[in-house]
């Protein structure tokens, strides 16, 4: 059982790390997901949430469940089964961007003492435990985003964060193309 105990924890590492995950959801974006027809956008997948479409859309709604959370403010996941963007993706990218774009304005301002405080709505958690369930839920979607994505014939990469790494300690530019990725 988790006990609380004193601890220092520094919001930098989760910063970076938060900076993987856009940096990775931004790349299956645009060179896998962007390069399928509409109709491969919303064939259905056998595991999991199903869709390329219905991935993407679970991925930006529970990662803004979690923010609103993270902000104190009532929210509630949308159905998957019936995203509001329908199957425009210029609708979902744009929802996307404005979710990342919020969440990097909140670790802006992410604190080392708020690491250690509770979760409002999940107070189960600490805040650092609900950061790492988000950069761990987007790790696993994308590898099943990135599966159905080579079933469909499309463009993949490996998402590993040492290599992610490595490109940022040799200077390649981050961008969501990559260096090595």
């Amino acid at each position: 059982m988790h006990t609380e105990r004193e601890s220092t924890l520094n919001a930098d590492p989760f910063r970076r790390l938060f900076e993987y995950h856009f940096t990775m959801n931004c790349r299956v974006w645009n060179v896998g997901v962007m390069a399928l027809t509409d109709e491969q956008y919303v064939q259905p997948g056998a595991y999991s949430i199903g869709s390329v479409r219905n991935q993407c859309v679970h991925m930006v709604i529970v990662d803004d469940a979690w923010l609103q959370d993270l902000k104190s403010l009532p929210g509630e996941p949308d159905d998957a089964d019936e995203p509001p963007f329908g199957d425009d993706r210029a609708a979902l990218r744009a929802r996307w961007d404005a979710v990342e774009a919020e969440m990097r304005a909140w670790l802006d301002g992410l604190t080392d003492e708020m690491l250690l405080q509770r979760m409002v709505k999940d107070d189960y958690m600490q805040v650092w435990e609900a950061l790492f369930h988000m950069l761990n839920h987007g790790t696993d979607h994308r590898a099943q985003l990135l599966a159905l994505l080579h079933a469909l014939g499309a463009t993949t990469f490996p998402q590993d964060y040492c290599f992610y790494a490595e490109d940022l300690q040799a200077g390649a530019p981050d961008t969501p193309e990559g260096g090595n990725l």
